[in-house]
């Protein structure tokens, strides 16, 4: 079974400071904390769960800066088999459609006979939920969003369980197949401290033993006209700066008193209207 497991590195949310934007409405990476995206993870360790229950090549890509090499190794200390990173400046800006676009040129390229392509649901720096849908369309496969788990899959078909509003619903596709995953679909494992060992000086550098592939739009055969600012039709009309103020804790009373008061606090700090 080959598997592939798309993984961003995005900024910390947790952590913002007030030079995170920059003018043209894009994120200012440079300033911000990079992290494994969460539910990145969830669909890293479901294709794990597979390799274990019926064996199978798992190759994570991610497109980004070369720095984003570092959710590469961490996926590889969890146990994926192969990394890729797509790295280009034509590649800065791009919006949902033109991360897409590259995403699925970067698949045709290095994992052309894929059986499953899993993704998270969304990034916690867009919260679009768009890319993996759109990939799935770009390679003109079925796609099964908000995956919570799989039940049963073979050389034909894949069953899943998919969150819903209103409960879970059972779903059946034919292969090849790409999967949304959601954080409540699994806890994923930690880093193996043996894998750790192995790969601490996997790289993207040429010379590295251990190499951690970087290409290129040319390497993957993708113009650049569909990528970057300019393939990218999403423009940032205006940006706010909200601003949350820490403040002390009060504790109200479990009753109708302490109802009003909570009622009477928020409309004066114009939270409610």
């Amino acid at each position: 079974m080959r598997i592939v497991v798309l993984a961003k590195q995005v900024p910390d949310t947790k952590n913002v400071p007030e030079n995170a934007m920059k003018e043209d409405g894009t994120l200012n990476r440079q300033a911000l904390p990079a992290i494994f995206n969460p539910e990145d993870l969830n669909a890293l360790e479901m294709a794990l769960e597979l390799k274990d229950r019926y064996g199978a090549y798992i190759t994570v890509i991610s497109m980004g800066p070369p720095n984003a090499k570092e959710v590469l190794k961490d996926s590889l200390y969890r146990g994926a088999d192969k990394t890729v990173l797509i790295s280009d400046r034509k590649l800065a800006g791009s919006d949902t459609l033109a991360t897409s676009v590259a995403l699925a040129g970067a698949i045709k390229h290095v994992e052309p006979n894929f059986d499953l392509i899993i993704c998270g649901r969304q990034a916690i720096d867009g919260d679009t939920a768009q890319v993996g849908p759109q990939v799935a369309e770009k390679l003109n496969v079925p796609q099964i969003t908000y995956t919570l788990s799989i039940e049963e899959v073979d050389s034909k078909e894949v069953i899943c369980d998919r969150e819903i509003e209103n409960g879970v619903e059972k779903v059946k596709a034919t292969l090849p197949v790409l999967l949304t995953v959601t954080k409540e679909a699994n806890i994923p494992r930690p880093e193996n401290v043996k894998m750790m060992m192995k790969y601490k000086k996997a790289d993207i550098a040429p010379e590295s033993k251990i190499k951690i592939d970087m290409l290129s739009l040319d390497d993957i055969g993708v113009d650049a006209k569909y990528v970057g600012l300019n393939g990218s039709p999403t423009k940032v009309k205006n940006i706010e700066s909200v601003v949350i103020a820490k403040k002390e804790t009060k504790d109200y009373s479990p009753d109708e008193n302490g109802i009003k008061e909570l009622f009477n606090d928020l409309m004066e700090n114009h939270l409610v209207g």
